[in-house]
């Protein structure tokens, strides 16, 4: 059975899903292969559910500090059941959401796996449906979006289980609270898992290889953030890796390595943080000749390979392995292969957010990479102490931080750690993609009493111009 298109997309994730939808848009007959489930693991096992999660955690840990609000409770307990439950049904939700969405944008779905071989226009796609029933899709142009998975350490004995050694997907249903949970990386993923399982009570150990926790942000946030985990209970251990693992009946035991030295850590469970891996296996890539590069092919920026007629996007076009940016890429992707104009994403402009407790959120250049590049810099700063919104909310712990280009006043970068910083980089963001200077932004009323008055107080207090400090 042969079906045509004009662009086939492989992957329903938050990069193909948009990419399709957005083709459909523009006139183009579309199809989406995805083996799994729509949404990608973003929506199923990643953002959003973690999401889920670590709101049920805040506000059992705002119950237990319900005295600071002048409000008693006692007695509160939870369910870890039934917080995974809501997780699930959150994921559930949104999932059935992107389903509606393909019949509203008569989208083509097939509930199948894909492989590529050589056609005209471009590569065929053979998608192979789960009882063994395969269609061969034809298609102008496709798109390569099946994303990453997570990371593991063979070497080590670091291969996820099922029982002492989680990946991401493992975390998101536990089948038991450990009491001690060791956590192997301290990117977003890990530091969201170390927040969650902390909040419910877990003795958590963070092990992080280089010096800093959650490595992409500034080190004055990152310091600050790290401040904050350890004064909730967290263990944090930089400039540590670890050698290898020994499974024990109720339990599992790392050695771990730091500053010349090991010792044995023991827990309850192990997650692994510790990056990912593009999907490319099983997709003939090779017998296309498609560059690929540590396990991520290699795109001009707007998608298109070193093979006619077929695009990458998302995670598997590499970093930032962030959802936004592969729905954006979906979206240039499409467009280019429209006509239209376009030009690639600029990396400093993509906003990164962790959703622990505290928040950071980050956008463009830290301090210490735009002094490497050059950059003559002024820096602000504001604490959240000082703003009364803050303080009323009882979250007077964080701090804002702006760098911009002491010679023409450009925002080169923007720091955050606090409540709700997440919702307040997009802010930044607009700034930096209208080319916005500091003149317009202290010129920029904000709105009182609001958290993003630090905003603007940090971009005067880079030019010894902030009020309330």
């Amino acid at each position: 059975m042969s079906e045509n298109f004009d662009i086939a997309v492989i992957g329903g994730g938050p990069g193909g899903y948009v990419a399709a939808i957005r083709a459909a848009q523009l006139g183009f007959k579309v199809a989406v292969v995805e083996r799994e489930h729509m949404g990608g693991i973003c929506l199923n096992w990643g953002c959003i559910p973690t999401k889920a999660l670590l709101a049920s955690a805040d506000v059992y840990s705002k119950i237990k500090h319900a005295q600071n609000y002048g409000i008693s409770v006692s007695g509160a307990t939870y369910d870890l059941a039934k917080i995974v439950e809501r997780s699930r049904g959150v994921a559930k939700q949104m999932a059935s959401g992107i389903g509606f969405l393909m019949k509203k944008n008569k989208v083509t779905v097939y509930d199948a796996t894909a492989k590529l071989v050589k056609g005209t226009d471009a590569p065929k796609v053979i998608a192979t449906a789960k009882d063994g029933k395969t269609t061969e899709i034809v298609a102008k142009h496709v798109i390569l979006a099946t994303g990453a998975r997570a990371r593991v350490i063979p070497q080590a004995g670091l291969e996820p289980d099922g029982k002492f050694i989680w990946t991401y997907k493992e975390a998101l249903v536990p089948d038991t609270m450990p009491k001690r949970l060791l956590v192997i990386g301290s990117g977003a993923i890990g530091i969201e898992f170390a927040s969650f399982f902390n909040a419910l009570g877990s003795e958590v150990t963070v092990v992080e290889a280089v010096d800093k926790i959650m490595p992409v942000e500034d080190k004055e946030i990152s310091d600050f953030a790290q401040k904050q985990f350890i004064k909730r209970g967290m263990k944090i251990m930089t400039s540590a890796s670890v050698k290898s693992v020994k499974k024990n009946a109720n339990d599992i035991t790392a050695i771990v390595e730091s500053g010349g030295k090991t010792q044995e850590i023991t827990a309850d469970r192990i997650i692994l943080a510790i990056g990912i891996v593009g999907n490319v296996e099983n997709l003939g890539l090779e017998e296309l000749g498609v560059t690929v590069d540590r396990t991520h092919i290699v795109t001009d920026g707007m998608g298109t390979t070193n093979v006619k007629g077929l695009y990458a996007i998302g995670d598997i076009a590499g970093a930032p392995w962030l959802a936004h940016k592969a729905s954006h890429e979906g979206i240039i992707c499409v467009e280019k292969i429209a006509g239209k104009k376009v030009h690639p994403i600029n990396p400093r402009q993509i906003p990164g957010c962790t959703y622990a407790t505290p928040q950071v959120a980050s956008i463009g250049l830290t301090e210490a990479k735009a002094k490497e590049l050059g950059y003559e810099i002024k820096v602000g700063r504001f604490p959240f102490v000082g703003n009364g919104k803050a303080v009323a909310l009882g979250e007077a712990e964080g701090m804002m931080k702006t760098i911009f280009d002491a010679k023409t006043g450009e925002m080169l970068g923007a720091h955050m750690v606090g409540a709700e910083v997440t919702e307040m980089i997009q802010g930044y963001a607009v700034g930096m993609g209208l080319e916005t200077t500091e003149h317009e932004l202290m010129e920029t009323v904000f709105p009182h009493p609001t958290l993003s008055e630090m905003m603007h107080e940090a971009v005067l207090d880079a030019y010894g111009r902030a009020i309330h400090i």
